[in-house]
């Protein structure tokens, strides 16, 4: 082979590579943990049904993989996930970045026996606070300083009511589902705090970046056309678009 047609068969394979490189990915792998009403281990929930309109037309197949919430960064992390769902901005840092655009809202409340004082944003710091490991609510809210990270919700209620903590910080629906488990709901109170938008974090990889782009293109569009108010309205929660 003369030195013309090998340099030739070098641009088309290097051509061929690049191609192949750029193409979309065909699936994206997403954990999460799985959260009543969102993000259901049976692929079904409020998260589920946007990402599936964002991803599916455009021949994208989601792939769920359901798992703790500190274990969904690590696996995205590590590059075992491309995203994970549930996310508030710039909570993580390493190896993962964000898109530029939310798919939610939670309303973040604080719980806490009835006999408590009513927590501002001011106030707040002034208290022993509790709430779920990896959420991260002390960048989010002001001069909070004492405050435990707890594994499961389970055991929330009586850690208040043995004085183990004055409040339990959550998204709302989480704290609601706590309350329709308790013996004596009416012992508590709910405090809406601020609200925070919900992100997808992404793998900070090439492939990341394709799918991170793709999300922000098609939800783009999904806000512009409506198409999204279909699903909160199923799934009976607000639209945090208007």
């Amino acid at each position: 082979m003369g030195r013309c047609s090998r340099w030739l068969l070098c641009v088309l394979m290097s051509v061929a590579s690049a191609l192949v490189c750029a193409a979309p990915p065909t699936q994206i792998r997403i954990a999460s943990e799985a959260w009543e009403g969102y993000t259901h281990a049976d692929g079904s929930g409020l998260a589920w049904d946007i990402f599936r309109a964002v991803y599916e037309p455009v021949g994208v197949q989601i792939s769920i993989q359901s798992v703790p919430y500190t274990r969904s960064i690590g696996l995205v992390q590590r590059g075992a996930a491309d995203a994970w769902a549930g996310s508030y901005l710039n909570e993580v840092a390493r190896g993962v970045f964000y898109p530029r655009r939310h798919y939610d809202i939670d309303q973040i409340v604080a719980l806490s026996l009835l006999d408590k004082p009513v927590p501002t944003l001011g106030s707040l710091g002034e208290f022993r606070l509790a709430w779920m490991r990896g959420y991260e609510y002390q960048h989010y809210l002001p001069n909070l300083q004492q405050y435990r990270e707890v594994l499961r919700r389970d055991g929330v209620l009586d850690m208040l009511e043995v004085g183990r903590a004055d409040y339990y910080l959550d998204a709302l629906t989480e704290v609601e589902d706590l309350l329709r488990a308790a013996n004596q709901p009416a012992r508590y109170r709910v405090t809406p705090l601020i609200k925070l938008p919900i992100y997808l974090g992404f793998a900070e990889t090439p492939r990341g970046h394709i799918l991170a782009e793709l999300y922000d293109t098609r939800m783009e569009k999904l806000i512009a056309d409506g198409s999204l108010r279909p699903i909160f309205q199923r799934w009976q929660q607000p639209y945090p678009f208007d």
